[in-house]
């Protein structure tokens, strides 16, 4: 077929790091987070060099700014896959550099209009999130249609960090709409209504909370306050049921309506973040008194629970912590109490309301055992301990890092003082060497190592070659060792003779 690039590139920089035109007609995208706020610059520049040894069809930069590194005719290096890169247009997106790798909303919104300039060029009118790498690979996409696919799928990483994993519904959603007319798809005021809205306003109550559980226990992991209190004041502070948030699943923490659930219609908008309104607090004589409050505008659900938890945890009375004694905090019934005398609510029967949403809900099964920030002993793979880029995982459980390690040939386990506490048996050949092979393709790469995570030497050129040693490894079933000790190729695209 024809191949075309985006109109929306403002700058290029083509990259050495490609393996030519493709073999498979485009009918996935594959959004990435880089891990940085970086430049369309900055990112072709770190492209350009060959030692890299990666790439990617286009890049969104800090400002969503479109550059364009490898042309969608080519496949680009970036997935980790060749089967994926050879039928899909990948894009890199300015992130933050920590998980959950946040992007920038002016990011997320270049991201929904690229998608649809890519799925008009390519043909296509509907793209789609199935969540589930199984189906997704197996899955042969209509005329018509667009899959998306993620990287963690292919190794080991959490790319592209779960701030966007948790969205590619909603991209997919968006662009859908877009490309069959029912709304614009650029993402405009409708991006900032939470990403999560959609799924929840079609859930009954408990199970929408049992959602917005998960997301408290994944951030409650971080910040060591009790995710059981954090989310019973979601319910609590919201009106859950009665307000916009059970609507919208946005404007957390009393943004917009009262502790009573009723909605602050009056509220002023300042156009940028936050609203004001006058409301009444009650005083702990009992009388009330008129205040003016001012609420932060968030996103979506995720950035209020962090923004929310780091609160809780940095506010201050001069130079003492407002509520002292709360992380590390076990006991929801403390930690309640550490929160309501410290001034966050003068609710006179805050502890009571709170606790009962606790009970009602079983809220506590969202807490999580190393709450508090208690040290955890973590458990790492990699091929030597001075080696961290080697690194394949942390794990809590012994018994997981040990499976890890038995996956990949040469990795050890070591606990945190950098001690060997597991090295797997070397295990023997899968099949009987040496033997010849024969390579057809013009772009197979030979690795320095069995797996798509030891560096590329080169490709190589077809002809038969002997193989005098095998062993398992990333992205493919089988890996042989060149007899010349050049380097290890994929046997899953070679013929054996």
């Amino acid at each position: 077929m024809g191949y075309t690039n985006s109109p929306m590139v403002v700058y290029t920089k083509l990259s050495p790091n490609h393996s030519g035109q493709r073999t498979h007609s485009i009918d996935r995208i594959t959004p990435h987070c880089v891990v940085g706020q970086c430049t369309a610059e900055g990112l072709g520049d770190w492209f350009a060099k060959s030692s890299t040894q990666a790439s990617s069809n286009y890049g969104i930069d800090r400002d969503g700014r479109v550059g364009m590194y490898v042309e969608e005719k080519n496949r680009s290096w970036c997935s980790s896959s060749n089967a994926n890169d050879q039928r899909a247009v990948t894009i890199e997106c300015a992130s933050d550099t920590s998980e959950p790798y946040a992007f920038r909303n002016v990011v997320y919104k270049k991201l929904i209009e690229l998608c649809i300039d890519i799925c008009k060029r390519n043909g296509k009118n509907k793209l789609i999130w199935f969540g589930d790498k199984d189906k997704t690979l197996n899955y042969s996409p209509k005329n018509g249609e667009m899959i998306l696919t993620v990287h963690r799928w292919f190794v080991n990483k959490s790319c592209p960090g779960n701030w966007m994993y948790v969205r590619m519904g909603d991209l997919a959603e968006k662009v859908t709409k877009a490309l069959q007319g029912s709304g614009s798809g650029s993402g405009g005021g409708s991006v900032e209504k939470g990403t999560q809205a959609s799924v929840l306003k079609n859930l009954s109550e408990a199970d929408a909370i049992k959602k917005v559980g998960a997301l408290f226990t994944a951030d409650q992991k971080k910040s060591g306050i009790l995710a059981s209190v954090s989310l019973a004041q979601f319910i609590l502070e919201s009106g859950y049921g009665k307000s916009e948030l059970a609507q919208n699943a946005n404007n957390i923490f009393g943004m917009k309506c009262s502790l009573s659930g009723n909605t602050w219609s009056g509220s002023a908008w300042d156009g940028k973040s936050k609203y004001t309104k006058k409301t009444q607090e009650q005083n702990t004589d009992g009388s009330y008194e008129t205040i003016t409050a001012d609420f932060r505008k968030y996103p979506d659900i995720e950035d209020s629970i962090a923004d929310h938890s780091a609160y809780l945890l940095g506010a201050k009375n001069g130079s003492e912590l407002r509520y002292a004694g709360l992380k590390g905090c076990k006991d929801y019934k403390k930690a309640v109490q550490i929160i309501k005398d410290g001034g966050y609510a003068t609710s006179l029967t805050y502890v009571e309301k709170l606790c009962s949403i606790i009970e009602k809900w079983k809220l506590t099964q969202y807490d999580v055992k190393d709450s508090g920030g208690e040290a955890v002993r973590w458990y790492r793979v990699r091929m030597t301990w001075a080696d961290s880029k080697t690194q394949k995982g942390a794990y809590k459980v012994l018994a997981n890092a040990k499976k890890c390690a038995d996956q990949n040939p040469g990795y050890k386990v070591f606990d945190a003082d950098g001690k060997v506490v597991y090295e797997p048996k070397a295990a023997e050949p899968a099949v009987k060497v040496p033997f010849l092979v024969k390579v057809s393709i013009s772009d197979l790469n030979i690795r320095s190592g069995p797996g798509t995570n030891f560096n590329r030497v080169r490709f190589i050129e077809p002809g038969v070659f002997t193989i005098v040693q095998t062993s398992t490894g990333a992205g493919a079933s089988l890996w042989g060792k060149l007899k010349s000790g050049i380097g290890w190729l994929s046997l899953d695209y070679v013929q054996r003779v």
